[in-house]
């Protein structure tokens, strides 16, 4: 190669001292991190042309300057592409320097990394920060892997890794204005990564899972539900889904169950995708499916078969137990045989930490025992059937799904192909003889099974972890079948909002929320059935009642119903939803109506006049919905068992109660009450609780209520509250 010749020398040193002179007034400028990165991003072009002699010469200030910036207060938009190149410029002059701005300044959860590369920086360790740092995919190629864990090795760092994945999972974030004197921590916004560290932050969480093993899957948990739903620091959707397709990655039983753990509690609807495709992609290595992969990671906490497990804790005897499908009780006995349901003094100063881990555990299973109960319900609207073997193993014998599954009816399969509804434990449970195994709906049975296990429930006091022989069906009306694609069944209600939006999450069903700002004003809600396969669309939209623009109530309008093509929503004609899961969604949006609607609120009525009176007075004595008729069919079983029986009577919509001053009527679907003989309304806000040995067969917060005023009313001439006895009007003794 020829040698340059004094002209390109000439040129080289006047770009040189070009180039030169503009670091220096850049670094002048620090103070101002927006002029600061314009003036960078005027220099650095010049720099990048210069030949690798010429940088060298110019090492100690870019290290400077990329100093300067990296404490400097930058817009986010204008730092990241400054940081990129001043970062490569510097791994050309020297590849054991590691910049400054490649880990966060003070941030604890990087602090092993920093505080190494200064007290003893290596090409090795720089090499391997710079590979952190270009992760800027949400999941690394196989290539990006085999070079992490190669040049993780060559710099010894792999305790460093996961010491970083600890602090990003457990300690306070740092935040600069805590250093101001006088500053409450509390006012300020703290982000456990900074937007433009986004990047080596999870590189750190691939590398950590890479090689951590278990200690590894425990703090990837952690940080995923700490990066999505602490309340400690602002939420980071990049890092908890860096955190949650790590698991994924990670071959390992408890990376599984830790993805499950975190269905629960992970609300947000991109997170929750992420979550479905780890567990898609962990279920495909396998061999099995979604659904199969989520029962068999049910965790089981230790407990035994018969769903407890006990600790000694010197002359007290600690246990944990499963009771029923929606307790889970902690017991203490000491050497006499007394059990006590709280700690005794012994114990909490004996053993503390062994029973802060009891009371840990009890909370994690009752954790997992409500999802369970959730998940199983969703089954409902599903047509799964399960060899008998894998239904014992995964259902039936587990110490927590068990307690949910013996108190359902499932149908088993004889060798004859002919499904026979039984009761998994007890007296005519089904044996070993069955085939294949499946969750009763009562839309598959006739109405005389369904009358029959609905005697049985009642009659052995069998109560059910939800309604399944008292669950309401819905099926295609005339009207539907007219309108082919869409149901107006609980179109025109009014609603409030807020409750009807709490719902919605409760339920599991994603919504947009209404209000001031583009596309809030029209509401959809859409949940999920038969496995995923389908989905229910439930439109709403906010009543101008007048006010500001805060959405205080809300009038239903439409349900659709839409099908999955891959990765797209198709709209399906009614006709074509399979009857499970029309009836379960319906059986949702009735749910939403019926507790959420002004008909149902007692304290309505003292509105006076008002432009929804008349809807309000048609629906809270209107006609029955499939819910009420329900209702309906529990109290003629249960009343005949109570001691108000005899004052009590069922009358079409209605339950009447003959009280001794007045003859009420409770609406069995508002549970409002009209007095009798001239109609008047009676406001009772909230009625004393039913007498707590009364058997219900399923939760049902409606029909606790009419209850609760039945017996309330039954006996009006012991009432007490003032405001009950003025309307009643009598003469109380």
């Amino acid at each position: 190669m020829p040698d340059a010749t004094p002209a390109t020398e000439a040129r080289t040193r006047d770009g040189l001292e070009t180039v030169q002179a503009l670091l220096a007034r850049a670094c002048e400028s620090g103070e101002d991190g927006y002029r600061f990165a314009l003036l960078l991003q005027e220099v650095l072009p010049a720099a990048e042309r210069l030949d690798a002699g010429a940088l060298r010469g110019l090492a100690p200030l870019l290290k400077r300057v990329e100093g300067s910036f990296a404490r400097a207060d930058v817009p986010i938009g204008y730092r990241q592409r400054v940081d990129r190149r001043l970062q490569a410029l510097l791994a050309i002059v020297d590849e054991a320097y590691l910049p400054e701005g490649v880990l966060p300044v003070h941030g604890t959860w990087a602090a092993p990394l920093r505080e190494r590369a200064r007290a003893a920086p290596s090409a090795e360790l720089a090499r391997f920060v710079r590979h952190l740092a270009s992760l800027s995919a949400p999941r690394p190629t196989l290539k990006w892997h085999r070079a992490c864990v190669a040049l993780m090795d060559e710099a010894a760092a792999r305790e460093d890794v996961a010491e970083c994945l600890r602090a990003l999972a457990e300690d306070a974030p740092y935040c600069p204005h805590d250093d101001a004197p006088g500053t409450d921590r509390s006012c300020w916004y703290h982000h456990l990564v900074e937007p433009h560290h986004g990047d080596v932050a999870r590189g750190i969480v691939w590398a950590g899972a890479l090689t951590g093993g278990a200690e590894a899957v425990l703090r990837l948990r952690s940080l995923a539900l700490r990066a999505s739903v602490s309340g400690d620091v602002v939420r980071d959707l990049k890092v908890a889904g860096a955190a949650i397709n790590a698991l994924g990655a990670i071959d390992d039983p408890r990376a599984l169950e830790a993805l499950w753990r975190l269905r629960a509690p992970i609300r947000d609807r991109a997170l929750r995708k992420q979550l479905d495709t780890a567990l898609q992609a962990a279920a495909e290595r396998q061999g099995i499916t979604r659904a199969q992969l989520v029962e068999r990671t049910v965790p089981a906490h230790g407990l035994g078969p018969d769903g407890a497990v006990e600790r000694t804790l010197g002359g007290h005897r600690a246990r944990v137990a499963v009771e029923g499908a929606a307790t889970v009780r902690m017991t203490f006995t000491g050497a006499d045989g007394r059990a006590s349901r709280t700690a005794p003094a012994a114990v909490k100063d004996g053993f503390p930490e062994e029973l802060r881990r009891l009371k840990a555990l009890a909370k994690e299973v009752r954790a997992t025992l409500s999802s369970e109960r959730a998940r199983v319900e969703g089954l409902m609207s599903e047509d799964r059937v399960w060899p008998y073997a894998e239904w014992c193993e995964h259902y039936r014998d587990h110490p927590i799904t068990g307690a949910v599954v013996r108190g359902l009816i499932w149908e088993f399969q004889g060798e004859d192909g002919v499904w026979r509804a039984s009761l998994p434990v007890g007296s005519g449970a089904a044996g070993g003889g069955a085939a294949r195994v499946r969750l009763w709906h009562p839309i598959r049975a006739a109405v005389d099974e369904v009358r029959a296990w609905r005697e049985r429930v009642v009659e052995e006091e069998i109560r059910q972890p939800f309604k399944q022989a008292f669950r309401e069906i819905y099926l295609l009306t005339p009207a539907e079948e007219e309108t082919a694609t869409y149901s107006n069944r609980y179109a025109a209600h009014i609603v409030h909002y807020r409750r009807l939006y709490a719902l919605f999450k409760e339920r599991g069903w994603q919504a947009n929320f209404l209000g001031p700002h583009d596309g809030g004003y029209n509401g959809e809600a859409r949940g999920e059935f038969g496995g995923g396969e389908w989905r229910a669309c439930f439109y709403h939209e906010p009543v101008d009642d007048g006010g500001d623009w805060t959405v205080e109530h809300a009038a239903t309008d439409q349900v659709r119903f839409e099908r999955r093509h891959g990765r797209r929503w198709c709209e399906a004609p009614l006709a074509d939803v399979p009857p499970p899961v029309f009836s379960e969604a319906m059986r949702d949006v009735d749910l939403f109506v019926g507790v959420t609607s002004i008909a149902a609120d007692p304290d309505w009525a003292d509105r006076g006049e008002d432009r929804h009176a008349a809807y309000r007075r048609a629906a809270a004595f209107g006609a029955l919905t499939a819910s009420a008729e329900v209702r309906r069919a529990a109290l003629e079983r249960i009343l005949p068992r109570t001691r108000i029986a005899g004052r009590c009577a069922l009358d079409g919509r209605h339950l009447v109660v003959r009280g001794e001053l007045r003859t009420y009527r409770i609406h069995l679907g508002s549970a409002n009450v009209l007095m009798e003989p001239d109609g008047a309304y009676l406001c009772i806000v909230q009625g004393r609780r039913p007498p707590g040995t009364l058997y219900l067969p399923f939760e049902d917060e409606r029909l606790s209520l009419i209850l609760s005023k039945a017996f309330l009313l039954a006996a009006d001439h012991k009432i007490t509250d003032a405001s009950i006895r003025r309307q009643i009007g009598g003469v109380i003794t």
